[in-house]
């Protein structure tokens, strides 16, 4: 897959999310209706349903889906658990959790490309740590931190899948050099080093 296609294909589905929020918010303007009782509800059996009711593409690609729609249940089934009674809506604690999977999986990984990324959501959203603390009462903070914790569990949990990086042969511990005949890899699984004698 070419990289024009993966930068088109990774955003399909943030855009297909985006379409479906704003969509829902102009039902609730045009109709002047109220939808937050979609939200979860701690503790509640109704509050539920906020986990159903919403439903990182360019590097993982493989795990993204997985990894998104499993930040989404984790943080919905902690903050009914463990939240205050209120309703929680919205979707800030899916985009903490991706943002904290995205953030612990290039520091996990220790891959260059990764780490970047890394550095890239510290200065872009490291504001967003305040979040996760109860300083505004009509903020689900315990959203956004049972995000970042799914977020952290998940980097951990898939540390071996997705992309790894490079490692070379004065890393090797055991002071044994790769077999000869086995070209070594480079970050791409796609594409191989060539390799000289």
């Amino acid at each position: 897959m070419t990289d024009k296609k993966r930068i088109l294909y990774s955003l399909y589905f943030p855009a297909l999310l985006i379409i479906i929020i704003w969509g829902i918010r102009l039902v609730e303007f045009s109709g002047e209706i109220s939808l937050s009782w979609l939200g979860i509800y701690p503790r509640d059996w109704k509050g539920l349903s906020g986990i159903l009711t919403w439903l990182l593409i360019y590097f993982y690609r493989e795990l993204s889906y997985k990894v998104f729609f499993q930040v989404w249940i984790i943080t919905g089934t902690w903050v009914w658990f463990g939240a205050r009674d209120a309703y929680h809506i919205g979707a800030s604690g899916v985009v903490y959790g991706i943002i904290s999977f995205i953030f612990f999986s290039g520091l996990i990984r220790r891959h260059t490309g990764l780490m970047t990324i890394s550095m890239l959501m510290v200065f872009l959203y490291g504001s967003m740590i305040w979040g996760v603390f109860p300083f505004v009462p009509d903020i689900s903070w315990e959203s956004h931190l049972s995000g970042g914790l799914a977020g952290l569990v998940l980097s951990i949990y898939y540390r071996k899948q997705g992309p790894q990086r490079h490692v070379y042969e004065w890393e090797n511990e055991d002071g044994d050099t790769p077999d000869s005949d086995t070209p070594p890899t480079s970050d791409n699984s796609d594409e191989q080093i060539p390799h000289t004698a």
